[in-house]
């Protein structure tokens, strides 16, 4: 019964934690003349993929490989079908953002590097000094849009609109339309980024000990009760940024916490202790994750907003996929 309690609470401290997020992070682009898609791609990505940078250090120290690939590999699946199909069933989603392009690009290309990688049977500590060094250069990229968008900022104060297109004037006008102060806006920014993991680990902690009483094999726990357990902050996050109409922090969350899972989560990971990669994770999910991302990239290219029918076909996916691994 405790385990359940553990579920419940960090469920609620999850959605209460990820509101927090949103509507700091949000006021301080807004204060800061910081596009949105930025903010979700670095502070709220980072915050809301602790739990996975915890869990996947956790088992590669305890010797289980499995899980700490099996959670990374499992919650990016989790990210483009749950967490971007969950929230475009309450608001639609654009994915028309300014930027989002270039980062379902590097996100596709990252994971191709990441696959690569995999097909040595170990990631190494080279290899993880390379997904860091991968992160630096995305991390420095998403500083200097910052910049250029500041600058593009301070343009249109000092009345200069010319070279600057219709999505750029609209996302000034709309960041120039700043509530509250900065201080409640850094407060809850806090809040959230320490009440995620503190969400996550207690979701994780109840729903692993279900299932290890259901008789849930490793390998299973970690594609999918972690995975989606680590996932909970994404998808907490994303559903309140739909609520607050935001999409472009839920769109940035999605391709900032997937090029983060690889990146930081398995990089550090790596670089403290080589994994092994399961052969089971390289016959079928590191393929799904694989397709899932091409799936972003294509939504990111065409332009398209997520209404609900898509909101159903993504979830709908991320059963189905659940279903094969545990009936395997």
């Amino acid at each position: 019964m405790l385990d359940y309690f553990s579920l419940a609470g960090g469920l609620v401290i999850l959605l209460l934690s990820g509101d927090a997020l949103v509507r700091g992070s949000v006021s301080i682009a807004r204060k800061l003349g910081i596009p949105s898609l930025v903010i979700g791609l670095t502070i709220v990505a980072f915050g809301t993929s602790a739990p996975e940078l915890v869990i996947s250090l956790k088992s590669a120290l305890n010797g289980i490989s499995g899980i700490a690939v099996g959670n990374v590999v499992g919650s990016n699946i989790a990210n483009v079908l749950l967490v971007l199909g969950a929230p475009a069933l309450i608001a639609t989603t654009s994915c028309a953002d300014k930027g989002v392009r270039k980062n379902a690009v590097f996100l596709l290309a990252v994971t191709a590097i990441f696959i690569t990688m995999c097909a040595f049977g170990t990631l190494e500590r080279a290899m993880g000094l390379a997904l860091l060094a991968m992160l630096a250069l995305f991390l420095g990229d998403s500083f200097l849009e910052m910049r250029r968008h500041q600058r593009r900022r301070q343009k249109y104060r000092n009345g200069e609109t010319d070279g600057l297109d219709e999505y750029t004037l609209e996302e000034i006008e709309e960041l120039s339309d700043t509530p509250g102060g900065m201080p409640i806006a850094a407060l809850l920014v806090v809040v959230g980024l320490i009440g995620l993991p503190l969400g996550g680990h207690l979701s994780v902690l109840g729903a692993v000990e279900i299932a290890k009483d259901w008789g849930v094999t490793d390998a299973a726990i970690g594609l999918t009760v972690i995975a989606l357990g680590t996932s909970l902050p994404e998808l907490a996050t994303t559903v309140m940024a739909a609520f607050r109409k935001h999409s472009a922090v839920a769109l940035g969350n999605v391709l900032g916490s997937n090029v983060f899972n690889i990146l930081a989560i398995l990089g550090t990971t790596s670089l403290v202790k080589p994994l092994v990669i399961p052969d089971a994770i390289m016959r079928f999910d590191i393929w799904v994750m694989l397709a899932t991302t091409v799936l972003l990239s294509i939504l990111a290219f065409t332009r398209c907003r997520l209404r609900w029918p898509a909101g159903i076909a993504l979830v709908g996916g991320y059963c189905l996929y659940i279903f094969l691994v545990l009936g395997n």
